[in-house]
């Protein structure tokens, strides 16, 4: 069946309506003032859409000749101005003479199926999509042009080549004096695998937080700044600030960049004793969003208590600490001099700023990037970001796992090859060579955009 989709967002001044299917060029050639049949791959035709004798559009046409085609298909691509009239009139011309309309995800999800491109490049093409900054742009680019899927392939290349020892072993097993694998080899092979296994698996904490942001969460008392603070750094009055103590009773969510990678500030209730119902329930999620957090700013306009500093620190065990002294700006208590002989055991971050006037806001912005400890990711580096890979890459470690085991209490070659194969069958569903249920490419193509 040939379908057709706008492949462009409505409203700009030109749209792009893709077709793709074996009857592509004949369909559209009924409302074009070209017959496009014979027409030679990567060519442009300019022409008019018309509706009987009646022109809807000037448009440029752009064919492409299976199998040398984003879907493998015969395909075309009509660029016209981006009216809606213009836009929904051209599709409606299409479907009367024979298209369909594609499906969230179609165009992509025929590629796949066309072996264009694997199932871990089709949900790539999603991810550059909907990427917002170089770091997630990087990480699509990569597995859009197969690094992720080469890494598996030689996976799967080195497991086989141990299911095939062991299972070669079971066919001569009558000749108790052949073994084709040598025991001691297999083990360190199959630990090198699992490394290589569980090193993509880690990553999925970091391709994560890039992907939706890394959450910082601003702390601190009531009045010491926080949501001046907010406001500073996303240059814009996002959060409430006065004087009134208890003002920020819930959080206020926002991201911004900073050298590429997207982080998520989240303003928080000033922590302090009080009897207020309401304030006392956004103190409560100021603490959950210290759990939530991976780096956590404390802001501070009098020297803390040591009780203080012990409770900020337990809660923050596992997270980079950054502390601010806020309010430069006035006379205070705080010696920073002091304050820093104080933590220097805590190894914290220790800034002074003027959160009201800006003063050392790039400081904090590099100390915030530098607390987020992202690697830096070049054109060939693989950082998993989709759920579904990481679940295929921990339960392919499970199995791995269990095949170490095995061989290091020398258990029989069928019980480990029977591993070996799962850890086979489950990297697999990555790339989608064992994934053939409709509703499971469903699921994944349902999450595209319509037109791709």
């Amino acid at each position: 069946m040939t379908i057709c989709a706008l492949a462009t967002a409505p409203g700009g001044a030109l749209g792009i309506i893709r077709i793709s299917g074996p009857q592509a060029l004949e369909i559209l050639s009924r409302v074009f003032t070209k017959n496009l049949t014979e027409a030679d791959g990567y060519t442009i035709h300019y022409g008019h859409i018309k509706d009987g004798e009646v022109v809807v559009d000037e448009v440029l046409v752009s064919v492409f000749r299976a199998p040398h085609s984003y879907t493998g298909e015969e395909s075309a691509e009509i660029s016209c101005h981006g009216s809606r009239y213009i836009l929904n009139k051209v599709l409606a011309l299409l479907i009367e003479n024979g298209c369909r309309q594609a499906g969230p995800g179609e165009f992509t999800q025929r590629a796949y199926l066309n072996g264009k491109m694997d199932l871990s490049q089709a949900e790539a093409v999603a991810d550059l999509i909907a990427s917002s900054n170089k770091a997630t742009h990087q990480m699509a680019m990569s597995q859009l042009r197969g690094h992720f899927s080469s890494q598996l392939a030689m996976l799967r290349e080195q497991l086989l080549k141990l299911t095939s020892l062991l299972e070669l072993e079971l066919d001569f097993s009558d000749h108790e004096d052949l073994e084709f694998a040598d025991r001691s080899e297999l083990l360190e092979l199959t630990k090198t695998i699992d490394n290589h296994i569980t090193r993509l698996a880690r990553s999925f904490e970091t391709g994560q937080a890039l992907k939706q942001g890394i959450p910082v969460a601003i702390v601190g008392k009531t009045n010491v700044g926080k949501s001046t603070l907010l406001n500073a750094l996303l240059k814009d009055d996002r959060a409430i600030v006065s004087d009134i103590h208890g003002t920020t009773r819930d959080t206020i969510e926002d991201t911004i960049d900073i050298n590429g990678v997207t982080f998520r500030f989240i303003d928080t209730a000033g922590i302090r004793q009080t009897s207020d119902e309401v304030e006392q329930i956004g103190i409560e999620r100021t603490y959950a969003a210290i759990e939530k957090a991976r780096i956590v700013l404390w802001l501070i306009d009098t020297n803390p208590t040591a009780e203080d500093i012990q409770e900020m620190q337990e809660r923050c065990s596992n997270k980079s600490l950054i502390i601010i002294i806020n309010k430069i700006d006035k006379q205070t208590d705080i010696s920073i001099k002091d304050l820093s002989t104080r933590l220097s055991t805590l190894r914290l971050h220790l800034l002074s700023i003027s959160a009201k006037f800006g003063t050392n806001l790039s400081d904090l912005e590099s100390a915030i990037y530098q607390a987020a400890d992202i690697p830096s990711i070049q054109e060939n580096d693989i950082i998993v970001s989709n759920a579904r890979h990481y679940d295929a890459l921990t339960r392919a470690h499970d199995h791995i796992q269990r095949v170490i085991d095995g061989l290091q209490i020398q258990l029989s070659g069928d019980l480990l090859s029977e591993d070996l194969r799962q850890a086979l069958d489950t990297l697999a569903e990555i790339t989608g060579g064992q994934i053939t249920p409709n509703e499971v490419l469903g699921n994944i193509f349902t999450h595209f955009c319509v037109g791709k």
